[in-house]
């Protein structure tokens, strides 16, 4: 099998190109190149080197993948017809995806591959920068990645930004993370005589600096905890810092059983925002729900028992394993074939078990939620109404018998008979897929508004409520509702 070679023309000019890569080079019998755009190349025409280049390939495609697929097809081919080398920018192992695709097909046995030296674009760019790796450096592709990538302590090296384009969009996703203002330096040519360095606010990045193919993005850790609010690390060593020695006294006190009622609050609370399609207040809310779960995180650190890590795991690991239609070769119809397929894999996890059906349904914090508990797990083993006819006939029933004890009943008759009323209509609300609980947090957040505005009315006035009739502090609700559907 004939072998395709694969060499690294380094990162600056004809001066830095290593001498035993100058001789493969000048040997090689049939030479391609990935693009003619590198200063070496140059000198090499001038010295009567023949090359082929594969720039043509970049026009015909809108994407780069296309691009590289194409360059590593077409030299598997010409290497079927004898020995080729293969020259690109830098190291041939450092952000070159062509070369990674012949990786591939050799190990597939397509082709014979043997990858030889090239500076890297990494050291001049190290020492121009003056700064040590090992303090933690990231290497990203400019046409790729994504915030998600981004470490923000560490150096960062975003390579591939070759033009305004391709600026923009590094600007757009490190903008995500970081402020607009924060400093980002475009290295140009590093190492070479052409060597260039220009600092600007990371908003100017693709409007007041020239970029090419010989241009690296760098961006420098953050040095504060305010340059990285929006960062996960961020959020977690605050909490950490206020559970610890010199934290604040009311946070190191918290325990899960004194955190419950806070996480219920909060949970309301976003729900309200939620009613309300209030963005910027479900922002915030979501943050308070978000920071119960730190809290909780923390404490079970702080113990020994589980960390914020093992919390990450158990919910990724069940997501994957509930939604084999995603993550496996399972296949649903539709929402329902979804629901079906979770409650299955969910009652394999859990294994035939002795205990009572309804024993970890019940929650002490919600009677409503409770009862629709009760209900959900008594529907899943048969019993329940064929349809949604029967609960309305049950609510039927339960309110008469509720009629009949107000008339003639004593309070614990009443008491009683009330109770399944309340039962039989929250069985009506799963059976429309309504969540009685968040009913209930809707109804009591209407009525508090609406009251408020009745209130404000009656102090604008002057006046005490007992100045008012029933039917005057009526017209004022009757505003407010008005108010809300304008």
């Amino acid at each position: 099998m004939n072998t395709l070679t694969i060499i690294g023309l380094g990162a600056g000019d004809f001066n830095q190109l290593q001498m035993g890569v100058y001789k493969k080079l000048k040997a090689a019998n049939k030479l391609f190149v990935r693009t003619v755009d590198h200063p070496v190349l140059e000198e090499l025409a001038n010295e009567g080197l023949q090359f082929e280049s594969f720039d043509a390939v970049y026009e015909k495609h809108g994407t780069f993948q296309p691009v590289y697929e194409e360059i590593a097809q077409r030299l598997i081919e010409a290497t079927s017809m004898g020995d080729v080398m293969y020259a690109v920018p830098g190291h041939p192992l450092v952000a070159e995806q062509t070369v990674q695709l012949l990786i591939q097909a050799a190990e597939e046995g397509q082709v014979n591959v043997v990858i030889e030296g090239g500076q890297s674009f990494l050291d001049p760019i190290f020492g121009a920068l003056k700064i040590d790796p090992i303090e933690g450096f990231q290497l990203l592709d400019g046409t790729s990645f994504s915030m998600h990538d981004i470490n923000m302590r560490q150096h960062i090296l975003i390579a591939q930004v070759y033009d305004t384009f391709s600026a923009s969009e590094v600007k757009l996703t490190l903008m995500e993370k970081y402020d607009d203002e924060y400093p980002v330096t475009v290295v140009t040519a590093a190492g070479s005589s052409q060597e260039k360095l220009v600092t600007v606010p990371l908003y100017e990045l693709d409007q007041s600096v020239e970029v090419n193919n010989l241009t690296t993005v760098y961006v420098p850790p953050v040095t504060s905890q305010e340059e990285a609010l929006r960062d996960w690390t961020t959020f977690r060593q605050i909490i950490a810092t206020l559970r610890g020695p010199n934290g604040c006294p009311w946070d190191q006190k918290q325990t899960h059983e004194s955190l419950k009622k806070y996480l219920l609050e909060e949970a309301h609370e976003y729900l309200a925002a939620v009613d309300a399609e209030d963005d910027f207040a479900m922002i915030e809310e979501l943050g308070d729900v978000l920071l119960q779960v730190f809290l909780h995180a923390q404490i079970g650190e702080d113990q020994g028992y589980f960390t914020l890590e093992d919390v990450l795991a158990s919910v990724s690991e069940k997501m994957i394993r509930r939604h084999p239609h995603v993550f496996g070769d399972v296949s649903v119809e539709d929402a329902d074939g979804v629901v079906a397929n979770w409650e299955a894999i969910k009652a394999e996890e859990k294994g035939i078990s002795d205990k009572p059906l309804l024993k970890e349904e019940y929650r002490a914090s919600s009677a409503l939620q409770t009862a629709y508990n009760y209900q959900k797990r008594a529907a899943k083993v048969g019993f329940d109404w064929p349809d949604v006819d029967g609960a309305w006939d049950k609510f039927a029933e339960e309110w008469q018998e509720f009629r009949h004890e107000v008339a003639k009943g004593s309070n614990m008759t009443r008491l009683d008979e009330f109770g399944d009323v309340l039962f039989t209509l929250v069985n009506l609300a799963r059976f429309y897929k309504l969540s009685p609980e968040e009913a209930m947090l809707h109804a009591n957040e209407k009525f508090a508004r609406r009251f408020g505005y009745v209130e404000a009315k009656v102090k604008a006035s002057g006046k005490p409520f007992s100045d008012y009739t029933l039917e005057q502090l009526d017209a004022f609700w009757l505003e407010a509702k008005q108010l809300e559907k304008e």
